[in-house]
């Protein structure tokens, strides 16, 4: 079994610990603070040995360097950005394997929010590590690259399987959520998942990880149809208040 534990990170943002539980082997992906990873390390006496970052921002990686130097793990990342990516130890391109135990995962490349960024596919587990391409009800911020390409990315993860578990790494719901209903008022399946989002925040719940085929029937960047309607909603997105 492949066990995902999440732990919060300044204030929204989410590391994700991968536990395979038949060799007690681990792994963390953006570790952007090492401190709550070295707390849970200690606390559940988890033995990591791998880190893998989907971008180089501050928030996601920050505390990689740390961790590589306190617990001797083991730095992935995209062979695109060695130049800024701290720590890296194996650079990545589109499609290589990473092990963890007996399981086995898939980088994909999907840039958009920055131009090297990848994320971390599972498929026989369905589960996704997006890091900031994808959000429920919403994407990233184009920092880096134009919206047709970060339309190709999202085109790209919204054709995996739809019972597909999103872990993303910011807890961005109810933002998205009220820009997602305003965009389309009348998408019922929307409106249901914004309510249960708010309940589930009311009770400090995470709304991390959702099923992939939820977010196409709620997320107007998926939904778009094309680069340019896209991109328009993109623009709008960033200054919704």
């Amino acid at each position: 079994m492949l066990a995902v534990h999440q732990l919060l990170a300044f204030n929204d943002n989410y590391i994700h610990l991968l536990l395979d539980e038949a060799s007690g082997e681990g792994a963390v992906i953006d570790p952007g603070d090492a401190a709550p990873v070295l707390q849970a390390v200690e606390r559940n006496g988890w033995k990591l040995t791998q880190i893998w970052t989907t971008h180089h921002h501050a928030d996601h990686a920050g505390g990689t360097e740390e961790l590589k130097a306190k617990l001797g793990l083991k730095v992935f990342g995209a062979a695109i950005d060695a130049h800024r990516l701290p720590g890296l130890d194996v650079g990545l391109k589109d499609q290589d394997e990473l092990r963890l135990g007996e399981h086995r995962a898939r980088a994909l490349f999907v840039p958009g929010h920055t131009s090297g960024h990848l994320a971390y596919w599972f498929d026989d587990e369905r589960m996704l590590f997006p890091g900031d391409t994808l959000f429920a009800m919403g994407c990233g911020r184009l920092f880096e690259e134009p919206a047709d390409v970060m339309w190709a990315s999202l085109s790209r993860l919204k054709n995996l399987p739809g019972d597909t578990l999103v872990y993303c790494a910011h807890e961005y719901t109810l933002a998205n959520g009220r820009f997602a209903k305003n965009i389309e008022p009348e998408n019922e399946s929307l409106l249901l998942r914004l309510n249960e989002a708010r309940a589930m925040r009311d009770k400090g719940l995470s709304t991390v990880p959702f099923r992939l085929d939820l977010d196409l029937a709620t997320n107007p960047f998926l939904r778009a149809g094309s680069a340019q309607a896209f991109a328009e909603l993109r623009r709008q997105k960033d200054v919704f208040k």
